[in-house]
């Protein structure tokens, strides 16, 4: 039952993702878009990355936590190409890139030192 909550919310998480990212805000939410956006990069992929690593928790699958955040990198990588080919709003960023990465590396951190054993 928790992993179907989890699981869900990973789905959810996901899908918010793919449609912020691909779709057009029409206000400027903050005037200094590259830093407030790299955060939200590091942020918005390490809850990402945290809530399918609970997804699969429970389940023993060699080297989970180097699959599921490597799938979850590729995610967000296809997205930014996604972002440079369909959109002609947005742009594919190698930053954006790389703040995915530093914000599945730190999910990672905290998971193995808060959530692993406690969840």
């Amino acid at each position: 039952m928790r992993a179907n909550i989890f699981l869900f919310i990973a789905i959810v998480l996901s899908l918010l993702i793919l449609v912020g990212s691909l779709t057009s805000l029409q206000v400027n939410v903050v005037k200094n878009v590259s830093n407030s956006d790299k955060l939200m990069h590091i942020i918005a992929y390490g809850v990402l990355n945290i809530s399918w690593l609970l997804t699969f928790k429970e389940r023993n699958i060699n080297n989970r936590k180097l699959l599921i955040s490597t799938v979850v990198l590729c995610y967000g990588i296809i997205i930014e190409v996604l972002q440079g080919m369909v959109t002609n709003y947005r742009q594919a960023d190698f930053y954006d890139i790389l703040a995915n990465f530093i914000g599945i590396s730190l999910s990672i951190i905290i998971f193995n030192l808060f959530l692993e054993k406690k969840l």
